[in-house]
């Protein structure tokens, strides 16, 4: 039965095209949704013997507890309005891309005297040209080396340029003119600049021309070895037209061409990226508890994919090309009509500056591109799966060969790194299903073995089997406290599709031999922990008679290790955390070393910030000297008001000068620093 409220307003829904919101009992937004008319759509949703499949009406007509709806001019603004909520609010049943982030963009600043290439995640209003967006990182790193290897760009930063006094590397082996050091010519770096811009435009042809042109001029005028880079630039890009598969098409009408495969509610789409006639690049998606048509998958992720916020360029940057780059394609091939596509290709013309077609071809070339999307994302599904088959297998060979009893899906790693037994740091790293888990990444301050002061009269600086015994310690408690107190609202399936970040996991393992292994345990049964799998995993070494040794894992109660191969499976995610947790131990250790190194007395005055730390330091020097300054001085200084100066004097009394260390080390450290 609906509730009151929603039957009234079904009743009185207006016929022009609009944005409706699904809300639960809790009055939370759980679905967003355009139409062109709003009557006749909401409606649809709650007819009896209607023909919408889709698996998550069941569950929506049974928690819906209001609904809203915002009226729109046209189909467009409905389409951006919705694409706009479904941002801020990710409704439970809309669909979401696995990799919701911001995709990686090549920035070429035009407005600099010497311009670079590099890679940055969101475009922003400086002048600069934008590339992209790229699927992956590694495209877009991939584009961006084989540009810096062929086209003389400088490589190093703003401060670099300005600071350097003589050239580095890059200009030794022929990939930078120098400008840092060097007098280099503005016309001819510039034509460098546009050559790129070409290039990653794919315009290849005209390129072409202008480059086999400019390597005959310099050669007529013996300048050998400038044509000699003109001439590794054209094979740059004959190397970029021989990766690129040809494809047969009627028209060079840039395109993207989305194909679609679905198991269930999985869902794999590819988008292959054609330019001129050629199939540039392909890009792969994934999407999870998708239990809606294929439309409006398809809807979703043209939204998602090019609905990138854009600006118009401004006249100044019109003239020298500046500003965004042109992300849409004049033509959108799609395996089905979205709801609305007339609405979402007005917008996207909108944004692009251009006329942009959404089509569902019957016949022709058009259906040989959709063809072979399909088959792409068919095999890309494939893959993956085969993949996670084999992470299953793996996992399942480490369970026997350690004897564990149930499948070690979630493995955790402990590592101690200090220096010269000081700033002791240990680090827990997490692995699930064979992928890191850098959300249960942890970092632990060692607070009683030489963690500030190696003269401070603490225990034993550097004993690291006192470090361990404190980490694991602290850790294996807060797995019981979570294990003691499960989150509010698990009867919520919502609520528990993530596990706490401090259950303990299927298996722990610690680096290091049997000395490690004992300590482990001891701090596991202390605790009353006498069911948690640990095991101990020696680093391979070499003897006597230099002869390599394997890995070797320790278990409880066994005399001799297991030797693990080298090349064996069962080795791959032990030897992989282990390096992990040493990689993060180490990196705590020197964020910890360098915060002790930098630490101001200011730092721990509350209400002291790091502006103000900035401004007074700045003013006056140091902290005696603050602590010495008066009230007057102190309030002269930009920034600093009042509040301020109550706060030093609280912290810092006149009577004791010689209480300010300005480099003084805090007397504790946190207990959990997460990453």
């Amino acid at each position: 039965m609906l509730p009151e409220v929603v039957q009234e307003k079904l009743r009185a829904l207006p016929a022009e095209s609009g944005v409706y919101l699904f809300k639960d009992q809790k009055n939370e937004v759980v679905y967003v949704g355009k139409a062109k008319s709003l009557r006749s759509r909401v409606r649809s949703y709650f007819q009896s013997g209607g023909s919408d499949s889709r698996l998550f009406i069941p569950h929506l007509l049974e928690t819906i507890g209001d609904l809203d709806t915002i009226v729109t001019a046209n189909e467009k603004e409905a389409t951006i309005l919705e694409n706009t909520l479904i941002k801020e609010l990710r409704p439970r049943y809309n669909v979401k891309l696995r990799d919701d982030k911001e995709y990686l963009s090549l920035r070429l600043n035009v407005t600099h005297a010497w311009p670079r290439l590099d890679v940055v995640r969101r475009p922003a209003a400086d002048g600069s040209r934008y590339f992209g967006p790229y699927h992956s990182a590694t495209a877009a790193r991939r584009t961006l080396h084989l540009i810096n290897k062929h086209f003389q760009l400088r490589t190093c930063s703003d401060l670099e340029l300005t600071s350097r006094r003589r050239p580095c590397l890059q200009y030794q082996i022929k990939r930078c003119p120098a400008p840092c050091v060097y007098e280099v010519d503005p016309a001819w770096y510039k034509d460098q600049v546009r050559a790129v811009a070409m290039f990653i435009e794919g315009r290849h042809d005209e390129l072409t021309r202008e480059l086999h042109d400019r390597m005959q001029r310099s050669a007529q005028e013996m300048r050998f070895e400038l044509a000699a880079v003109y001439r590794d630039q054209l094979r740059a890009i004959e190397q970029v037209r021989e990766s690129q598969r040809v494809v047969v098409a009627d028209d060079e009408v840039e395109k993207d061409v989305i194909g679609l495969y679905r198991e269930g509610d999985l869902v794999e789409l590819v988008i292959l990226h054609v330019r001129g006639g050629r199939l540039g690049d392909v890009g792969t998606y994934s999407i999870k508890h998708a239990e809606i048509p294929e439309e409006e998958i398809v809807a979703a992720f043209i939204a998602q994919h090019y609905g990138r916020e854009q600006r118009p360029r401004s006249e100044e940057e019109e003239a020298v090309g500046a500003g965004e780059e042109i992300l849409v394609p004049r033509e959108i091939v799609v395996p089905c009509l979205p709801e609305g596509h007339a609405g979402i290709a007005e917008w996207l013309a909108e944004r692009a500056g251009h006329k942009v077609a959404i089509v569902h071809p019957k016949r022709g070339a058009r259906v040989d591109l959709l063809t072979m999307a399909n088959d792409n994302a068919r095999h890309s599904f494939l893959e993956k799966r085969r993949v996670s088959d084999s992470v299953e297998e793996r996992l399942a060979q480490l369970q026997e060969r350690l004897r564990l009893p149930t499948l070690p899906r979630r493995i955790e790693c402990c590592d101690i790194s200090h220096l010269g037994g000081g700033d002791t740091v240990g680090a827990v790293v997490a692995m699930t299903d064979g992928v890191l888990d850098k959300k249960r990444y942890r970092t632990f301050h060692v607070r009683g073995t030489g963690s500030a002061n190696r003269g401070s009269g603490e225990l034993n600086a550097g004993d690291d089997y006192a470090a361990m015994y404190e980490v694991l310690a602290r850790r294996f408690r807060r797995g019981i406290t979570a294990a003691a107190a499960p989150a509010e609202g698990a009867e919520d399936a919502a609520a528990t599709e993530e596990s706490d970040p401090w259950e303990l996991p299927d298996l722990f393992v610690v680096d290091g031999g049997r000395g490690q292994l004992g300590v482990a345990l001891a701090a596991a049964r202390d605790l009353g922990l006498h069911q948690l799998p640990i095991v101990g995993l020696a680093k391979e070494k070499e003897n006597v008679m230099g002869e390599t040794l394997v890995d070797r894992v320790y278990l409880p109660g066994q005399k001799n290790p297991i030797p693990l191969k080298t090349h064996s499976a069962s080795l791959f995610f032990l030897a992989r955390l282990r390096d992990e947790a040493h990689r993060f131990s180490n990196r705590g250790r020197e964020k910890r070393g360098k915060a002790r190194r930098f630490h101001s007395a200011l730092d721990d005055v509350r209400g002291i910030g790091p502006t103000t730390k900035k401004a007074l330091l700045k003013a006056l020097g140091s902290a005696i000297a603050i602590q010495r300054a008066d009230d007057a001085t102190l309030l002269a200084i930009p920034g600093v008001n009042k509040r301020h100066v109550a706060a030093l004097r609280k912290a810092f009394p006149p009577a004791t000068p010689a209480a300010i260390a300005p480099d003084a080390a805090p007397e504790t450290a946190p207990d959990e620093a997460t990453t």
